[in-house]
């Protein structure tokens, strides 16, 4: 077989016009997922990062569980869209309701913010509980 043949081939054309669209669809969710996060650092009542920098197993579970939760209906706008402008619109629709829906997560389960800071990983699992099913729920509506 001639080696031009294979980069001639369907599959690797395919590839060749493919792979930037993904990586642009990738940077683009990438981008929302940080900006999520750094908006939801800002809204909260205590400073996840800082007390992750001080060894509070507690506060990173909760981080970790608000990255995933945001993460999810990310994932599903983009599987859902058929290009950079659905990624972007649906995106930023999904983090700014995930962060309201996270909000009021925070403040129905009163009390959880001074757990967390003092260290309680059963709280921090609590939290993460319920954004993980605001987040899978809304999953299911960007599908609906």
């Amino acid at each position: 077989m001639d080696p031009s043949d294979v980069l001639t081939s369907a599959e690797v054309q395919a590839f060749a016009s493919g792979f930037p669209i993904m990586v642009m669809h990738l940077v683009v969710s990438l981008l929302l997922l940080a900006a999520g996060a750094a908006v939801y650092v800002m809204l909260t009542p205590w400073r996840e990062i800082a007390l992750i920098r001080e060894g509070n197993p507690a506060a990173a579970v909760a981080f970790a569980g608000v990255l995933v939760g945001l993460a999810i209906p990310l994932a599903v706008s983009m599987s859902v869209s058929n290009s950079v402008r659905d990624i972007a619109i649906w995106g930023v629709a999904t983090v700014v309701l995930q962060l309201l829906a996270f909000r009021v997560v925070d403040m129905l389960l009163t009390g959880l913010p001074q757990r967390i800071k003092d260290g309680e990983v059963s709280a921090a699992v609590v939290l993460v509980g319920a954004k993980l099913a605001t987040a899978l729920i809304m999953s299911a509506a960007l599908t609906g």
